[in-house]
C-alpha cells in the first residue's frame, strides 16, 4: 500500500525532497565587506532589487542569484523579496529600461560559494546546511 501512495505523491510533485517546508538559508558576503556585520531581510531585499548598491565603506555590492529553476532561489525570492518569479521577471524587464541589470547568476551552491569567496563586494545565499567557509555570514532566512 505504501508504494502506490509514494508513486502517486511523486507523480503529483509531492516527493519527500520537495516538501513545502522551506529550508533555512544563510546570507553570505565576501570577507572584504568589513563594516557590514549583519543585515535585515529588508536590507537584503534592497540590495537584490538594486535600491542599495554600495557597502558602508563605498565598495560596490555585487549581488548573486542561483539559477532561476533552483528551489533555493524560489525560497529566497519568496522569503526575502516577497515576490514570485513572474513578478520578478516583470520587475527586471522594467529595470532593464532604466539601464539596470539583474544580479549575476551562479548555477550551483559550490559555484555561488566560490564566487562570493573570491569577488570583493559580492553577496549571495546558500543553504544553512552548507558550511560557510571563506565567507562572512550577514544574516539568516528562516
Amino acid at each position: 500500500m505504501i508504494r502506490p501512495i509514494l508513486l502517486l505523491a511523486f507523480l503529483f510533485g509531492l516527493s519527500p525532497q520537495h516538501s513545502s517546508l522551506a529550508e533555512p538559508l544563510l546570507i553570505v558576503a565576501n570577507p572584504s565587506v568589513g563594516d557590514a556585520t549583519s543585515l535585515t531581510l529588508k536590507d537584503v531585499a534592497a540590495i537584490y532589487l538594486l535600491r542599495v548598491t554600495v557597502w558602508p565603506d563605498g565598495t560596490h555590492i555585487i549581488p548573486v542569484n542561483r539559477e532561476i529553476a533552483s528551489d533555493i532561489r524560489s525560497e529566497f525570492s519568496s522569503a526575502v523579496l516577497n515576490q514570485d518569479m513572474a513578478s520578478l521577471a516583470a520587475y527586471w524587464n522594467e529595470m532593464h529600461f532604466q539601464g539596470k541589470l539583474p544580479p549575476l547568476v551562479q548555477e550551483s551552491e559550490p559555484a555561488m560559494l566560490a564566487f562570493v569567496q573570491r569577488v570583493p563586494g559580492a553577496i549571495g545565499y546558500i543553504s544553512a546546511a552548507t558550511p560557510p567557509i571563506g565567507v562572512k555570514v550577514l544574516g539568516h532566512v528562516p
